[in-house]
């Protein structure tokens, strides 16, 4: 897949796969925004591209829960760069618990807003750069748990309720701007694990599903991938 010189935003890339995502990207030659809440954290990712990747990168603060960081992320991008060619909605709090009364009503208000909100406002105020862009990818990093009938993980239903959000506006942004060129592309993963064997026995892995973002991303322009669905691993006697 080409993407050497792409111009490419990654939320959430301050660890784990978002961090994953940041790297395969400059790895293979794009330009990477990085950004996470944690200024050190962006800058660690950052750091690693400069000094191993093929690509280069630049760190930003991007709070997801709050509006103003999200607007002053996307004008410090503005101020960067006259387009973006990939935009991937990576940042989501991930909240545990299987019962209501598992969480504080603060933590549920902050993985609502921060996965549902967070994705619309970014997406919102980055768009005209997409636009400005020959080929223009968003990527939304969702999870098995805004798929309807989904209830196998142990996330909290406030997640659920955030993600499930974030898979109805990946859904009608996808329709809406077909017509502009913009493709909309939507991973749905199961729970999974960061590093481990990618046999067909053993759960998904970060690696895995980065192959995925850069499978689509890399596609010719006529080639729309909606979705991406996966099927979980089965447990021994299940």
């Amino acid at each position: 897949m080409d993407v050497d010189g792409l111009r490419v935003a990654v939320t959430g890339a301050g660890r784990d796969s978002g961090r994953l995502l940041a790297r395969a990207f400059a790895e293979r030659g794009a330009h990477v925004f990085v950004s996470a809440r944690d200024e050190a954290a962006a800058e660690s990712t950052a750091e690693w591209i400069r000094q191993r990747g093929r690509g280069t990168g630049e760190a930003f603060v991007c709070d997801l829960q709050s509006p103003d960081s999200v607007r002053a992320f996307a004008a410090a991008l503005a101020d960067r760069t006259d387009h973006l060619d990939v935009l991937i909605n990576n940042g989501a709090g991930y909240l545990h618990g299987e019962d209501l009364d598992d969480a504080e009503d603060d933590d549920i208000v902050a993985t609502i807003s921060g996965t549902a909100t967070g994705t619309v406002l970014l997406t919102k105020h980055v768009l005209p750069l997409l636009r400005a862009s020959t080929r223009p990818d968003v990527v939304n990093m969702i999870s098995a748990c805004g798929e309807v009938g989904h209830h196998r993980s142990g996330a909290h239903p406030a997640f659920y309720a955030a993600k499930h959000a974030q898979a109805g506006f990946a859904e009608i942004m996808s329709h809406r701007l077909r017509a502009e060129g913009v493709r909309v592309i939507s991973l749905f993963p199961p729970d999974f694990v960061q590093h481990g064997p990618r046999d067909a026995n053993r759960s998904l892995t970060a690696e895995s599903v980065v192959a995925c973002v850069l499978f689509a991303v890399g596609q010719p322009r006529d080639c729309f991938i909606r979705e991406f669905r996966f099927e979980q691993a089965v447990a021994p006697g299940s």
